[in-house]
């Protein structure tokens, strides 16, 4: 009986194996031998040379949304709401403070820049979260440290609504961003790696736009619980603390993922689980450092284009454009909605088009809604930020399924929250940066309740930087690899392999042969 990874080698061996398809038709070229040499293993000038080639869209035979979703067992979709519901409460959260910055810099006698110093500090250690609630949930699995960050998110929303001093905000917001750090890659491993490949894409991107949805959640409730009561901001805070006690609950009564049990099981076959989960990480690192780097290059661009969008948008529309509350209130709503929109869409796309394809073409688009976006002045705007909050997000849909498949198996929730991360602890600056460009385009100023304000062309501003991170993410995207429809099972995993043993790993993946590929199974049966 012929064995998987004598299967490999004849594969990789088989001369019909042509070029073409080795780079155009084969998207998980990196970790199925069968694709031919890997990109790591390449010179820079033939991997430069597939750049090209390998953005051809494969065009695979993609059902309707409804019957792809329809592939989702019950479990897989619990999975996927218990992440989902835990990413947007992560992100309402997180949107507390900026919607009630006015409020807390009167509570606390501070200035509105000082209290942005909270939303800053939950930005800088975001990756230190990520790294902690990563490792621990590629090592001990995903159900534990899921549960241990919603009861920090219970504990942290609690003590900020019964905050006194401007000191005791700071140093929770700032123990808030470790916490908040460290669900994004376990949401996203949760929902995604044992998510049937034709479903990859959808999942993605519905799961993404939880932040969108947490925004959108966190404005209408502010406008409920804020200054409604004689506690003014802080029962925003309190009732932030609630739902999380519902999703540890709901994640109690789920198991581990079928992907990191089938994992765990080689590295018990072992003498020692702890020695070979080290191992594992020496040899992604050995292997993939590069490819990490380039991950964490690729985050600094989204985020850019995300923060870049986004952030001074407000200020821009209230400022520049006279915008009343209630008219920047709907524009940033509708943009919302066109990201929730943009992101479910394009990630389903991506299942046909590829995910570096799908990335670039909405990178083009929004670039080309940067005018209407940043210079009608007037509520017309509105379709504008839609349209451009849907490439923006569109693009963004596509980036959990995509750093799941670049990722390592063995640390796909530490790469693919650490990366995230980041990215964003690179790109925290952003409205900071376009503040300061903004001050060299100055409009005359105007008296609000008989006070002079200062007025920038912010719209400029913001059209020459995002056109900068267009280009950027474009680069990126078109240099970096694609392993689209990667398999996530231990079978296909070579850094496996070499620290647990193909014994090891081929006895797994015979007791789980239904998650093999069909080819392997036929020749098991051979």
């Amino acid at each position: 009986m012929p064995t998987i990874a004598a299967h490999r080698a004849k594969m990789a061996s088989d001369k019909d194996h042509s070029y073409e398809r080795e780079f155009a038709e084969q998207r998980d070229d990196y970790h199925d031998p069968a694709a031919g040499e890997t990109p790591e293993k390449m010179s820079i000038g033939r991997y430069l040379a597939t750049r090209i080639p390998t953005l051809k869209p494969p065009m695979d035979k993609v059902d309707n949304p409804f019957k792809v979703l329809s592939l989702l067992n019950l479990k897989q979709w619990m999975f996927f709401l218990v992440a989902f519901l835990a990413w947007t409460w992560d992100s309402f959260d997180f949107f507390t403070v900026s919607l009630t910055v006015s409020e807390l810099a009167g509570e606390f006698d501070r200035s509105t820049k000082d209290i942005t110093w909270g939303i800053t500090l939950v930005l800088m250690l975001r990756s230190v979260g990520a790294i902690i609630f990563g490792v621990g949930a590629d090592r001990w699995g995903r159900k534990w440290p899921f549960v241990a960050n919603n009861v920090l998110f219970i504990v942290l929303e609690l003590g900020t609504g019964f905050c006194q001093t401007y000191e005791q905000f700071l140093g929770i917001r700032a123990v808030y961003g470790i916490a908040m750090g460290g669900l994004y890659g376990n949401a996203a491993a949760t929902a995604i790696e044992d998510v049937p490949e034709k479903a990859r894409g959808i999942i993605s991107g519905m799961l993404q736009q939880g932040y969108a949805f947490g925004y959108l959640l966190a404005a209408a409730f502010a406008r409920g619980l804020v200054g409604t009561t004689s506690h003014g901001w802080r029962p925003l805070f309190w009732f932030g603390a609630c739902p999380p006690v519902l999703f540890i609950i709901f994640r109690l009564c789920l198991p581990e993922t079928d992907s990191f049990i089938e994992r765990q099981r080689v590295r018990e076959s072992g003498d020692n689980v702890g020695k070979t989960f080290l191992t594992e990480g020496k040899v992604a690192l050995k292997r993939h450092w590069m490819l990490l780097i380039y991950m964490v290059l690729i985050m600094a661009g989204f985020n850019f284009m995300s923060h870049g969008s986004q952030d001074l948008y407000p200020t821009m529309l209230e400022n520049q454009f006279n915008f009343g509350p209630d008219l920047v209130t709907i524009t940033q709503v509708v943009a919302n909605l066109g990201a929730m929109t943009g992101g479910t869409l394009v990630g389903y796309c991506s299942q046909i088009f590829g995910r570096r394809f799908s990335i670039i073409v909405m990178s083009i688009i929004g670039g080309a809604l940067l005018y209407p976006y940043g210079f009608i002045s007037n509520k017309n705007v509105i379709a504008a930020a839609f349209f451009e909050q849907f490439c923006v997000q569109g693009a963004w849909g596509v980036i959990p399924i995509y750093l799941m498949e670049l990722s390592p198996g063995s640390f796909r929730t530490f790469v693919v929250g650490t990366s995230y991360q980041l990215g964003n602890l690179v790109s925290s600056a952003s409205s900071t940066i376009e503040a300061t460009i903004g001050e060299r385009f100055p409009l005359p100023p105007k008296t609000v309740d008989g006070e002079t304000v200062k007025r920038y062309e912010y719209g400029i501003v913001i059209a020459i930087f995002m056109a900068c991170v267009f280009g950027y993410v474009i680069i990126l995207t078109i240099l970096g690899p694609e392993y689209k429809d990667r398999h996530m099972g231990v079978a296909h995993d070579h850094d496996l392999e070499e620290a647990a043993g193909s014994n090891a790993v081929d006895q797994v993946a015979h007791a789980r042969g239904h998650r093999r590929t069909s080819t392997e199974d036929q020749i098991e049966k051979a």
